[in-house]
């Protein structure tokens, strides 16, 4: 089961946050065939995937290589283009069980789209995690109290994913002028008062120096910020670019080979 909370009904994005698929729960049997993300180009933008359960291989044109477990992350940097691909492993495919995976769309500046694509794969291990309240916040990106998250992203992105138990709280500092990500994967959150549901994404305003959060029934949250581009957005299929025109050279640019290939 695939849920696709943006774009969403009257959203198209959140300035910088594009798209964001959210792949399971569910469990395959042993012998499965896994997950279909075969080689598929990428121009423009990022992609940010948790993987919540199971594991997931990663490999791509520049020579990027990994398989992440539960709790892992993989933080891709497409910039001027690459191929890649996104596939269930063997183990996992003989052996079946539980998946459940984000997939995050995070959009680069016009002076940033053709940037030297990257690749970082992050175990559980590598992600700092921060205990207080009733709340685990696995740090990505950006700081929380003396922690830092292990990436370090072009733009300034901050990302987290927030656990709460029942009745858990926390405030997590954002700066003034931050566009807000906020998606409830499991179980409901409470907001300055407001209840967020399962499985919806929270579209937060911009003011205060803060975002308040409390679980009745304990919840888990992907949570992250940034800064708004203000940019146009031109997208067509796996390409993000700033006008049609980039569109066109981006396909032309993939079909005569300069992505590379797996």
């Amino acid at each position: 089961m695939t849920r696709r909370p943006l774009p969403g009904p009257g959203l198209d994005h959140l300035d910088p946050f594009l798209f964001l698929n959210h792949h399971g729960p569910q469990t395959y049997p042993p012998g499965n065939n896994g997950l279909p993300f075969g080689p598929h180009p990428h121009r423009g933008f990022e992609t940010v995937t948790f993987i919540l359960a199971g594991e997931l291989a990663h490999s791509d044109s520049g020579g990027h290589e990994s398989v992440i477990r539960a709790g892992g992350v993989q933080w891709m940097t497409a910039g001027r283009g690459l191929v890649h691909a996104e596939l269930s492993p063997r183990s996992f495919k003989e052996r079946g069980g539980p998946l459940e995976i984000l997939q995050l769309w995070v959009n680069l500046p016009a002076r940033l789209k053709m940037t030297e694509p990257a690749y970082r794969g992050l175990e559980a291990a590598d992600i700092p995690v921060v205990e207080q309240d009733g709340a685990r916040i696995a740090l990505v990106a950006g700081r929380f109290d003396d922690a830092e998250g292990p990436v370090r992203p072009l733009t300034g992105l901050e990302m987290m994913v927030v656990t709460l138990a029942p009745g858990g709280t926390v405030e997590l500092p954002v700066a003034v002028g931050r566009t807000i990500f906020l998606y409830a994967v499991r179980g409901s959150v409470e907001i300055d008062g407001e209840t967020a549901p399962e499985h919806v994404l929270a579209e937060l305003g911009e003011e205060g120096d803060g975002v308040a959060l409390r679980s009745v029934e304990g919840a888990v949250l992907l949570f992250g910020h940034g800064a708004p581009f203000g940019e146009p957005i031109v997208a067509h299929g796996p390409f993000v670019m700033n006008s049609r025109e980039e569109i066109v050279e981006a396909i032309r640019d993939y079909q005569a080979g300069r992505f590379g290939g797996l």
